[in-house]
């Protein structure tokens, strides 16, 4: 799936021209394709939404913090947004699990999901 229109094109972190960090904007991919199954979960179950919205919200936060730094611990932010992005993963198979979404509610966020992990997965390897 492309990103979604002017994703990247435009990054105020960064100076005009520089290239936009991919696992980022999967991350926040991941984020908006989320909005709406979040709003059906949360009528079922507030604290599951809740959880989505942190754990989804942590993997950008660490990849955006990672990504700012050149030595020391950026291996390691770069680790916990993978985390992250596996326990969004799971809160989102729970709800499914628990019926309370159907798996087309979630098949663009866990496509994002995948792809922002294979991306992680080549920073950290």
């Amino acid at each position: 799936m492309p990103l979604a229109p002017g994703v990247g094109m435009t990054n105020p972190n960064k100076p005009t021209g520089a290239q936009p960090f991919v696992a980022l904007e999967l991350a926040l991919e991941v984020i908006r394709s989320l909005r709406r199954p979040v709003e059906i979960i949360r009528k079922r179950n507030p604290k599951l939404a809740d959880q989505i919205v942190d754990s989804a919200s942590s993997s950008a936060a660490n990849l955006a913090e990672g990504s700012g730094r050149r030595a020391g611990n950026r291996r390691y932010h770069f680790q916990v947004a993978a985390g992250s992005a596996e326990e969004t993963r799971a809160h989102l198979r729970v709800a499914l699990a628990w019926g309370w979404i159907e798996p087309n509610d979630i098949a663009d966020a866990l496509s994002f999901i995948d792809r922002e992990l294979a991306v992680i997965w080549r920073l950290t390897h």
